[in-house]
């Protein structure tokens, strides 16, 4: 039996940095939003246990789906909702990959917001 995912384990650690690696490897992307909490944490902090900045995986009612929320930087030669369309599939499939059957009942939810283009 696979031990569950909660936001302390290693598990969930190596989730989150699947779902930056995957996110970052569409073509389109620049790189992933840092927001201010991240960068609090990189400046007082240099500790590489951080989760990637611009993923943010939460199970609001702990036994629900995760809700997987991406903000990233595209490049500005590409199409915006093209980028955000590929990056919330790839994110899917790669969920669908790595999470056990059982972990939750239903499909993650993914959220992918485009906050710059440079």
């Amino acid at each position: 039996m696979t031990a569950p995912v909660n936001d302390e384990s290693p598990a969930y650690a190596t989730l989150v940095a699947e779902v930056a690696l995957a996110a970052e490897s569409v073509t389109g992307v620049a790189f992933l939003r840092p927001g201010l909490t991240d960068r609090l944490r990189s400046a007082l902090s240099r500790s590489g246990g951080a989760s990637p900045a611009g993923v943010r995986l939460t199970r609001p009612d702990g036994d629900g789906p995760w809700h997987v929320e991406i903000h990233v930087v595209a490049l500005r030669r590409a199409r915006t909702v093209d980028v955000a369309r590929v990056v919330r599939d790839t994110v899917e499939r790669r969920l669908g990959a790595l999470l056990p059957t059982g972990v939750g009942p239903s499909a993650p939810r993914v959220t992918v917001t485009v906050t710059g283009l440079v």
